[in-house]
């Protein structure tokens, strides 16, 4: 992919490990100790495991967050830069917490506890216009986890577009089910990539179809996650729903994330809607064959292989 630009794509986004513990996760108080499957250190956040997802693919990221100066920061650095990922754009804070997530694994449900840390740290300003410049498109995901980004993030889009950038988001799940601050913000938004449970919570409708519809406006871009359904994507008047791979799940964090890697993967070579839907499936399903959100995320190779109508 010929460009001008240093960067295919500039990530906006938080940044923590996911500690993945898997079997009979439930616990029990009262000093009970419980013995389970596997426990797993990885790459966590969603902004970093689609960071990941792209490089994974073959695009050139960049990455501008904040993180501390600690064990989990530097772990997480080390990772991101392993996958290909530029992390030049991240500050380290001395003294400072960063994230981290415990995934309580049962089969193909989970449950999540977070500590934020320094999640909600990054700020729009923080998004120079010199490292828009270098890029071709910008994306932010954990809207509500990214408090400190949210007041600047129509202006950041803004900026973007005025630079010659195109924009996404990946909104992820509002931790106080207030779903708020869209309306202004969605206007700036070329591609949005929500599952069906936040696009329901975010316009209120009954099923993902009409979600999508309502999405899809001023020549926006809508690709929702169905889980095991597959995906359902609207651009105007032409709606597209595609099947999930059949594939063995092991765990499905991370797996929305590597399906909005393949589908601006598509998006930013030009592609017709469909046949980037087809690789967004093949990469969020085949992210799914191992533990954490970037052990398994294929190559544009292995998944043009699942997705040969896409070829």
């Amino acid at each position: 992919m010929a460009s001008k630009h240093a960067f295919d794509l500039l990530v906006a986004g938080e940044i923590n490990p996911d500690l993945i513990v898997s079997g009979d996760v439930v616990p029990v108080f009262g000093q009970v100790e419980k013995l389970v499957d596997s426990a797993v250190l990885t790459i966590g956040s969603s902004s970093a495991i689609f960071a990941c997802g792209a490089a994974r693919l073959g695009l050139k990221v960049a990455f501008v967050g904040v993180c501390g100066e600690d064990m989990f920061g530097k772990y997480m650095l080390a990772e991101l830069q392993e996958h290909g990922v530029d992390v030049s754009g991240v500050t380290m804070l001395p003294d400072q917490k960063t994230g981290l997530s415990i995934i309580l694994a049962r089969g193909s449900d989970r449950a999540i506890l977070t500590f934020p840390g320094l999640i909600p740290s990054l700020s729009a300003d923080a998004v120079t216009d010199n490292m828009l410049g270098r890029a071709r498109h910008l994306h932010v995901a954990s809207y509500f986890l990214q408090t400190s980004l949210q007041p600047g993030l129509p202006d950041l889009f803004t900026r973007a577009h005025a630079l010659g950038l195109t924009t996404s988001l990946d909104p992820n799940w509002d931790p106080t089910n207030q779903w708020l601050g869209f309306e202004g913000l969605l206007k700036q938004v070329d591609v949005f990539l929500p599952n069906e449970k936040e696009a329901l919570a975010l316009t209120g409708t009954q099923n993902y179809e009409s979600a999508c519809r309502k999405f899809s406006t001023s020549g926006r871009i809508v690709a929702i996650k169905l889980g095991a359904q597959g995906a359902i994507s609207c651009h105007g008047e032409i709606i597209t729903c595609l099947p999930a791979l059949p594939v063995d799940v092991v765990d499905t964090v991370g797996a929305g994330d590597s399906f909005d890697a393949g589908f601006l993967f598509g998006f930013l070579n030009g592609w017709k809607i469909e046949r980037s839907l087809h690789l967004a499936i093949a990469c969020g399903s085949l992210s799914t064959r191992a533990a954490g959100g970037t052990t398994s995320q294929p190559t544009l190779e292995e998944a043009m292989k699942y997705a040969p109508s896409i070829g």
